[in-house]
Order: structure tokens, then sequence, then C-alpha cells
């Protein structure tokens, strides 16, 4: 249980770190400051879990797959970005275009972040 908690809670601040830089890069995204990219982390994780979860129970499953799934996802985090950016005053997203290219920043930065924690031996 704690291993968890300590897993939640480090993926957070990962996840904080790269919205901040993302939003720093001006790429459809703006943070005002690094609380607010905890915010927006811990929003759009949980927004994120309840539109998985509601698509999950309509039978749709954005889990792994092809490009199709890929695209999916992409859409999906740009929604959950601009549903975000209405909660969090730091934050602001630059309409859908915004949405999409801050998810796509996002995204990889986020894989480069995980797979360089990998070489270090830690595993989110």
């Amino acid at each position: 249980m704690l291993e968890t908690l300590v897993t939640a809670a480090v993926y957070l601040v990962v996840a904080a770190v790269i919205i901040f830089i993302v939003g720093k890069l001006n790429m459809g995204l703006s943070v005002s400051g690094f609380g607010a990219a905890i915010i927006a982390a811990l929003v759009i994780a949980v927004v994120g879990f309840v539109i998985t979860w509601l698509l999950g129970l309509l039978g749709i499953n954005l889990g792994a797959g092809g490009f199709l799934a890929a695209i999916v996802n992409l859409i999906v985090a740009a929604v959950i970005l601009m549903i975000s950016d209405r909660f969090i005053s730091g934050m602001k997203v630059n309409g859908f275009t915004g949405a999409l290219i801050a998810a796509v920043a996002i995204g990889v930065v986020g894989w480069l972040v995980t797979w360089l924690l990998s070489l270090l031996g830690i595993n989110l």
C-alpha cells in the first residue's frame, strides 16, 4: 500500500515537471508556475481516469493497441487538457490545436523522462 502511494506521488511530481517543461516551451499550453503544474497533473490524472472509466463502461478500450488506439488516446488527452483548462486558474490551453500539440509534447517528454528514469533503475 505504501509503495503504491509513493509511486503515485513520484508519478504526480514527474507529470507536473513534464507539464511545467511543456508549458515553458510554448507548445499550446502555458502554466504560471510549478504549483499550477502539480494541480494540472492531478486534475488531468483524475479527469483522464474518469473518462477512461466511462469509456470502459461503454465497452470502448483505450489500452495498448495499434495506430487507431494511439490516435484516440491523443484526442482524449487533448480533450482532457481542454477540460482541465476550465478548472485550473494557472493553466491556459490555446484551443484544440494547441491542446493536440501539448498532448503530443507531453507524451514525448513523458516517454523520454520515463525512459531516462528506467535507465537509472527507477520504474514508474
